[in-house]
C-alpha cells in the first residue's frame, strides 16, 4: 500500500483538528482538549522555533561562506531585497484595492456595530493577550522615538549576539551577525576558515536531521495544535464569538480573497513566466507541505526548516541560494502580513470612523512595507505593528482589539502566503543566477 505523502497527512490532520474542535465545544470536552491536546501543539511550535534560530545562523554563514566571488553577495543581496520589497508593495496595493471595493466595515448593521464596539472596548481590549500586544507596541514606539526613521537599521545590529540568539523577535540581528561572520570567513586564511566551515556544515546536517525527526510526527502535532487553538478561541462565551465572526465576516472574506490572489495568481504566475521548467502547477504542488506547516504554526520562522527543505529538495534550488535567501525572507518578506495590515487598517477606520482618507491609504503602502521588514517571524507580529501604524496615522490603537479574537485564523492564512512569497523569490533568483541543482523540480 502506497504511503500517504507528508503534506497530505498534515492537511488531513488540519481538517480533523477543526472538526474535532467543533465536536469538543458542543460536547463539553474543552478541559480535555486544552489540558491534554493543546500542550502537544505548543510543543510542536517550540521544537520548530528551537531549531529555527540555529538554522538561520548556520545556514546563512554557510551560504555566504560558500560564495567564493565576494561580488555575488552584494548582487544576491540587492536582488533579494529588491524582489521582496516589490512583492510587498504589490501585496499591500492589492489589499487596499479590495478593501475599498468591498467596504467590509460599512456592511454591518449599526445596532450590531454599537454592541460589538461596547464589548470590544470593555472586554477584549482588557484581555491579557491583547494587553501583551499593547506592551510590545509601546516598547516598539519607544525605540522609534529614540532613533527616528532609521531605528530598523539600529535594531538590526546586535550589541550582544548571545542575547539576540535567545529571542525570535531579534532575528534581524542574527541575520546581520551571520552575514558579517560569513564574509569574515571568506577573507581569513584557509588554515583557519576550513575547520570552521566543516563545523558549520556538520551542525547544519545535524539540525536538518532533527527537523526530519520532528516532521515525521507533524500530523499528530498539527491535529493537537488546531484542536487546542480552536477551543481556546471559543473561550467560555461562544455566543459573543459567533457575533464577532458574523460582524467581521466580510472583513475575513476580503483578507482571504486578497491572500488567495497572491497565492493562486501572483506568485505561481511569476514562476510560470520566468522559471518555465517548474511552471504554475509544479510550483503549487511542491509548496503544499511548507504551506500546510505555515498554516498550522502561524510562524514563518518555525516553518523555515520545512520551507528550506522544499525549496532545495523539491524545487531544486541550490543549497547556496537557499541558505542565503530563505532565512532573510523569513524575517523581512511578509507579503501576507503587509496585505493584512492594509486591509485591517482601512476596515477598522470604516467600522469606527466611517472610512480612511486616500492620503492615509497611500501612506499605508510605505508604512506597511517598512513595518514588514522589521516584523519578527512569530505569531501575531502583524497586530503589534498594525497598532503602531494606526497610532502614527492618528487613529486609535485599541481598535485592533476588534479583530484580536479571530486573528489566529487569519494569521495562519497570511503566514502561508509569507512562506509562498519566500519560495517564489528564491526560485526567481535561482533562475537568474543559474543556481538550480537539478531538474527534479519539473512539474
Amino acid at each position: 500500500m502506497k504511503k500517504i505523502a507528508l503534506h497530505w497527512q498534515i492537511i488531513i490532520a488540519l481538517i480533523l483538528g477543526v472538526l474535532y474542535s467543533y465536536l469538543a465545544i458542543s460536547q463539553g470536552w474543552m478541559k480535555f482538549t486544552l489540558y491534554y491536546l493543546r500542550p502537544f501543539g505548543d510543543i510542536f511550535i517550540r521544537l520548530l522555533k528551537m531549531l529555527a534560530v540555529p538554522l538561520v545562523l548556520f545556514s546563512i554563514i554557510k551560504g555566504v561562506a560558500g560564495l567564493s566571488d565576494i561580488s555575488r553577495i552584494g548582487r544576491l543581496g540587492a536582488k533579494t531585497f529588491g524582489l521582496y520589497v516589490l512583492t510587498t508593495v504589490v501585496s499591500v496595493t492589492i489589499g487596499l484595492g479590495l478593501v475599498n471595493l468591498i467596504e467590509p466595515g460599512n456592511k454591518i448593521d449599526p445596532t450590531v456595530k454599537e454592541e460589538i464596539r461596547t464589548y470590544v472596548e470593555t472586554n477584549v481590549s482588557q484581555d491579557d493577550g491583547f494587553q501583551s500586544l499593547q506592551a510590545k507596541q509601546d516598547a516598539t514606539n519607544k525605540i522609534q522615538e529614540e532613533y527616528g526613521p532609521l531605528f530598523i537599521l539600529v535594531e538590526s545590529v546586535p550589541d550582544n549576539i548571545f542575547s539576540a540568539l535567545t529571542s525570535m523577535s531579534k532575528m534581524l540581528q542574527v541575520i546581520f551577525f551571520a552575514i558579517f561572520f560569513g564574509i569574515g570567513l571568506l577573507f581569513v586564511d584557509k588554515r583557519y576558515s576550513d575547520p570552521v566551515n566543516k563545523a558549520v556544515d556538520g551542525i547544519n546536517e545535524v539540525i536538518l536531521l532533527l527537523i526530519q525527526w520532528v516532521m515525521r510526527a507533524a500530523p499528530f502535532f498539527v491535529f493537537c495544535l488546531l484542536a487546542g487553538q480552536m477551543a481556546r478561541l471559543a473561550g467560555d462565551n461562544p455566543a459573543i464569538l459567533s457575533q464577532i465572526l458574523q460582524a467581521v465576516g466580510w472583513y475575513m472574506i476580503t483578507v482571504i480573497l486578497g491572500l488567495g490572489i497572491m497565492a493562486l495568481v501572483f506568485y505561481p504566475s511569476l514562476v510560470a513566466i520566468f522559471v518555465r521548467h517548474i511552471g504554475y502547477l509544479g510550483f503549487m504542488r511542491k509548496l503544499v507541505k511548507a504551506q500546510s506547516v505555515a498554516f498550522s504554526t502561524s510562524s514563518s520562522a518555525a516553518t523555515l526548516p520545512v520551507t528550506m527543505d522544499v525549496v532545495e529538495n523539491d524545487l531544486g534550488v541550490s543549497p547556496q541560494t537557499t541558505n542565503f535567501i530563505l532565512p532573510i525572507g523569513a524575517t523581512i518578506n511578509m507579503d501576507g502580513t503587509s496585505m493584512f495590515q492594509g486591509i485591517t487598517a482601512v476596515f477598522l477606520a470604516q467600522f469606527f470612523a466611517g472610512g480612511m482618507e486616500m492620503t492615509d491609504q497611500l501612506l499605508m503602502i510605505g508604512m506597511a512595507t517598512l513595518a514588514s521588514i522589521g516584523a519578527p517571524a512569530v505569531p501575531s507580529a502583524g497586530l503589534v505593528l498594525l497598532m503602531g501604524i494606526l497610532a502614527s496615522l492618528g487613529y486609535q490603537a485599541w481598535w485592533v482589539a476588534l479583530v484580536f479574537p479571530i486573528d489566529r485564523i487569519l494569521d495562519m492564512t497570511r503566514t502561508a502566503i509569507n512562506v509562498t512569497g519566500d519560495a517564489a523569490v528564491a526560485t526567481l533568483i535561482a533562475q537568474s543566477e543559474g543556481e538550480f541543482s537539478s531538474k527534479k523540480s519539473s512539474p
